[in-house]
């Protein structure tokens, strides 16, 4: 076999084994949450969503390593910080197996960067392995932030069904067990969670908190305080729900307008941010021989492109601020 071809082959075989080992944990994942599906259809057609500690009396054979390291940080307050944002993304996975992928991350970009990208650039590979550091937070931010606007759109519609449960007789938990039931994702998922905390022995006021913890929407709080008041108090929900779905519904509405009206803005920040990459990649095609020194070049270049990339993104983020209105 040609030396040659020995690091690209060990780049391959560290992809092939990062892929095997994301599938085997999500696997487990899938497996695991399978069980407790059919555990919840047993208990009243929820499925269970706390994460359950291991009997110490169980065999230690049967623990897995990651569930033990899972244990021995699930005080630390990153470790309870980390499970919160995966609870808000929606995603499967727990505070070890997220660290886990965290620190194979970067390795994976470095190695796909070395040996098929670049082609031996040290440099530029590091550069890969940086961004692979921080793809897993962007990929759970960009999730968490998919995951509340669908939230936020279909929280008209299902404070519309909760009213109407309301009206036909229907307690709070019942109202919100319709909702679990008829809303659609994610709104679903997150009051099956409500419901099952209430069932468990949690207050509803304390489950309705944690509800906000993984949802944090300035909407959803308002619906939050009315129903905490009114279980106070006392009063009509049914009416409060359906003003406050109102008001909701025309904020929705407004934030449409304004996004179409400031959307040449958008527009015009993407252009002027994009633009110059643009053309920098199509020089770099049609005249390498022009191009190229600036990414030779190491001491002058270089610097010159971290410049022009820092002032890109200032420019860009000074025009989302400025065409980014609060309502």
């Amino acid at each position: 076999m040609p030396p040659q071809l020995l690091p690209i082959i060990a780049g391959v075989a560290g992809v092939v084994a990062l892929g095997v080992i994301i599938f085997g944990i999500l696997s487990v994942r899938s497996e695991k949450d399978l069980v407790e599906e059919r555990l919840g259809r047993f208990e009243q057609d929820y499925q269970s969503f706390l994460e359950v500690e291991e009997n110490d009396d169980s065999p230690k054979e049967d623990k897995r390593a990651l569930d033990q390291i899972d244990k021995a940080i699930s005080k630390r307050p990153f470790a309870q910080k980390t499970r919160l944002q995966l609870a808000r993304a929606d995603i499967k996975l727990t505070v070890a197996e997220y660290f886990v992928l965290q620190a194979l991350s970067p390795v994976a970009f470095f190695a796909v960067g070395f040996f098929i990208l670049f082609k031996g650039d040290i440099i530029m590979s590091i550069v890969a392995g940086f961004v692979g550091f921080f793809f897993p937070r962007i990929y759970v931010s960009r999730a968490t932030s998919q995951r509340l606007v669908r939230f936020e759109q279909q929280l008209p519609d299902t404070l519309a069904l909760w009213v109407n449960a309301l009206r036909s007789g229907f307690s709070v938990l019942q109202a919100m067990e319709a909702i679990s039931r008829d809303a659609p994702e994610p709104t679903a998922t997150e009051f099956k969670r409500v419901v099952q905390e209430v069932q468990l022995g949690i207050d509803v006021e304390d489950a309705l908190g944690h509800l906000l913890a993984r949802v944090e929407s300035e909407d959803l709080d308002l619906v939050i305080t009315a129903v905490n008041i009114q279980r106070e108090v006392g009063g009509n929900l049914a009416e409060i729900l359906e003003v406050i779905g109102h008001t909701i519904r025309e904020r929705i509405k407004l934030k449409g307008e304004i996004r179409v009206m400031t959307s040449q803005g958008r527009a015009t920040g993407y252009l002027i941010s994009f633009l110059p990459i643009a053309v920098a990649i199509f020089l770099s095609l049609i005249e390498p021989g022009f191009m190229n020194p600036l990414f030779e070049n190491r001491l002058c270049g270089w610097p010159l492109l971290g410049i022009g990339l820092a002032l890109i993104g200032m420019g860009m983020a000074a025009i989302q601020k400025i065409v980014n209105i609060e309502i």
